[in-house]
């Protein structure tokens, strides 16, 4: 069955290549181009022989619903920019797609490599994400974090792709900044009420829970390095979430 691969991509001509190169198994390979991108994203991914489709960015969930509208082909595998797709997963995905089967949604696992080395711990392995959807079977739901929601059956492939994460500390706060304006959105959307503990409350129960209930410990102080700067901006998404709970009011 045709599978083509799906890149929803901003501002990533310094990964661009690589990844297309990485799925050149596909049957088909999309650029889903957010339509904010300044840079050579566009003209490289032409370049490498892919398809390349704009479209406007509203948030994370209507993005990929957007690409799924636009692409025809019975298997849809969604991998971002900054992954990789090995020839193992490739071909793990090749005989997932090729019977039949009454899966309609793959979670794929996913090698982190944070600050230039491959996190294990802290949620960062397996980090399963849902990546390959039986086109019509599935769409997206949550404005950041995105996820896929079937109408059927859901399977787990073993082969991870390889992603290549936050590259250093000012990526990181660069991307969370972003993050945490969505977050605190959607909690106002959702209703949350706040106590004037909640941010550090929440920050304290983020930590725990990235680096002893996920054993971050096991990447030593790196992990909790990294405990600390999510707990860190879980305390931000509330703060945040706070200012616009008094604009509102």
């Amino acid at each position: 069955m045709k599978v083509t691969a799906i890149v929803p991509a901003r501002d990533e001509e310094h990964n661009i290549a690589d990844c297309l190169e990485s799925l050149a198994w596909a049957d088909e390979r999309v650029v889903f181009l957010d339509s904010r991108t300044t840079d050579r994203t566009a003209e490289l991914a032409q370049e490498a022989g892919a398809r390349v489709l704009q479209h406007t960015f509203e948030n994370f969930s209507q993005f990929h619903n957007a690409a799924l509208d636009r692409v025809e082909a019975e298997w849809v595998f969604f991998v971002d920019g900054d992954e990789r797709c090995t020839p193992e997963l490739a071909q793990e995905i090749r005989e997932v797609t090729a019977g039949q089967r009454d899966e309609v949604l793959w979670w794929v696992p996913r090698h982190n490599y944070i600050f230039g080395r491959l996190t294990l711990g802290g949620g960062w392995y397996p980090d399963h994400q849902p990546r390959l959807l039986l086109h019509g079977r599935a769409r997206w739901e949550r404005p950041v974090h995105e996820i896929a929601v079937p109408d059927g059956p859901e399977g787990k492939l073993k082969h991870p792709l390889v992603h290549y994460n936050y590259v250093d500390l000012p990526d990181f706060i660069a991307r969370q900044r972003g993050y945490t304006d969505l977050a605190a959105q959607r909690l106002l959307q959702e209703g949350v009420q706040l106590r004037f503990y909640t941010p550090y409350s929440q920050a304290a129960r983020h930590f725990w829970w990235r680096f002893v209930t996920l054993d971050g410990k096991r990447d030593g102080l790196r992990g909790l390095w990294l405990s600390v700067l999510t707990a860190y901006y879980e305390a931000v998404t509330y703060r945040k979430l706070a200012r616009l709970q008094r604009a509102q009011a």
